[in-house]
């Protein structure tokens, strides 16, 4: 499948951020009433006002729009995770509070309105880039976290790091993975702390 380009063309000043801003907003409230998958970007131009081929000089594709939504709320996941995290100094509780805050904040955005999250789905399922911006983000933060715990001597050694990360990883993904999310959904509220509890007694030295 060929990538979306966010941005298929350099800002040329204050009008085009203000404009690009606009559509943006504009197809953010049009998606939550009618759903990603059901709208046209012949939609998007008659709510807007818009021509059509005018929406075009700023986004390639609908896609694109939907990626630069879909950058926004997950940057606001990231900012729930970070925070929490950054709240405890000890690795292992910095991993607890990673599990809680990413499912708890991916429920958050991803449910509370349901047309939205067609968005989140369409990008899950296809790989837009910037779930997978935000996927290698978040690996980077559990990798940090399991190199630290190993430092203070709180996290077994003899497991391959970056292997640790990506099992690691795999456990928390179904639960904030919009596209498995629908299907974990049942426990999404229990599963931050046993899955947590698991994997620490798994990393016990």
């Amino acid at each position: 499948m060929n990538r979306a380009a966010i941005s298929p063309s350099p800002a040329r000043g204050p009008i085009d951020h203000e404009v690009r801003d606009r559509i943006v907003a504009a197809a953010t409230e049009h998606f939550r009433l009618y759903g990603y998958e059901k709208t046209t970007v012949s939609d998007l131009a008659k709510a807007i006002g818009f021509s059509k081929a005018y929406i075009y000089k700023f986004f390639d594709s609908k896609q694109a729009i939907g990626e630069l939504i879909c950058a926004k709320c997950l940057h606001e996941i990231e900012t729930d995770v970070r925070t929490a995290m950054d709240a405890v100094d000890r690795p292992p509780e910095k991993l607890r509070r990673m599990f809680k805050a990413i499912v708890e904040s991916s429920l958050r955005l991803f449910f509370e309105n349901r047309k939205l999250h067609d968005i989140a789905v369409s990008a899950a399922t296809e790989r837009w880039d910037a779930v997978c911006a935000f996927d290698g983000r978040i690996q980077a933060m559990l990798l940090n976290t399991l190199r630290q715990g190993r430092e203070t001597e709180e996290f077994e050694r003899k497991t391959p790091l970056d292997e640790m990360a990506t099992a690691v990883f795999l456990v928390m993904h179904p639960y904030f993975n919009p596209a498995l999310l629908q299907f974990t959904y049942d426990y999404a509220e229990d599963a931050p702390t046993h899955l947590s509890s698991l994997v620490l007694r798994s990393l016990s030295p």
